[in-house]
């Protein structure tokens, strides 16, 4: 079983749980600001398709600063989750695995729009109508995502084992349903789509898991 761990000192107490809490908020805002912001640049950007373009190529062009910074809030946010169930789960399967899972989860994601991929299919206006050869940017962006998602898969796969082993029935199906989706093959015809649902399960879960380490502080 898990256990809470606390500071020694009042003072340190009142600061670990200040910034613990911070932390942990961060964490349950990262999702919904990250497909709040995508999704208000998909509709006031002229040619963004999600069923043709992926999220990250909202980061091409002009404004596509805006993506970038806020993938880079995003992954903060989870590495930030990394720190804090570090400091509230100090025991147990994937006591120290998890956050580890985690903070690379959150490290890749930020990196991975500090890259941006290559303007193609139309997008931004003016791009070449379809595919075009992969530059060292697009291809540090597709791997950085690729490394985040089988990271935070990773993830789930421990906490699975914790909660089988602890046997938590609803959280270990969770665990399981999200790990799934992380390793499902990308579809060739509907990667854009699908890459938007990981996305969203994979900082879904991280928000739940920030919350339910926030409920058993």
């Amino acid at each position: 079983m898990s256990t809470i761990t606390a500071p020694a000192t009042p003072t340190g107490e009142r600061v670990a749980r200040r910034s613990t809490r911070v932390l942990l908020a961060g964490a349950m805002a990262a999702g919904p600001v990250f497909y709040a912001s995508s999704l208000a640049q998909a509709l006031a950007r002229d040619g963004f398709d999600i069923r043709v373009h992926p999220l990250s190529q909202l980061a091409t062009g002009g404004p596509g600063w805006v993506q970038a910074a806020t993938f880079v809030l995003a992954g903060l946010g989870a590495a930030g989750f990394a720190v804090a169930r570090r400091r509230v789960v100090s025991t147990g399967v994937g006591a120290r695995l998890v956050p580890v899972f985690v903070a690379v989860f959150g490290v890749a994601f930020a990196l991975a729009g500090c890259f941006p991929m290559d303007a193609q299919n139309g997008f931004p206006v003016g791009a070449p109508a379809g595919a075009v050869e992969m530059s060292w940017h697009s291809v540090v962006h597709t791997v950085a995502a690729a490394v985040s998602f089988l990271a935070l898969a990773a993830a789930c796969v421990t906490s699975l084992v914790a909660s089988i082993r602890g046997r938590r029935v609803w959280p270990s199906v969770g665990h399981a349903l999200v790990a799934l989706v992380l390793l499902m093959p990308v579809s060739p015809t509907e990667s854009s789509v699908q890459i938007a649902v990981t996305g969203a399960m994979a900082f879904a879960w991280v928000g739940v898991s920030a919350a339910r380490s926030r409920r058993a502080r």
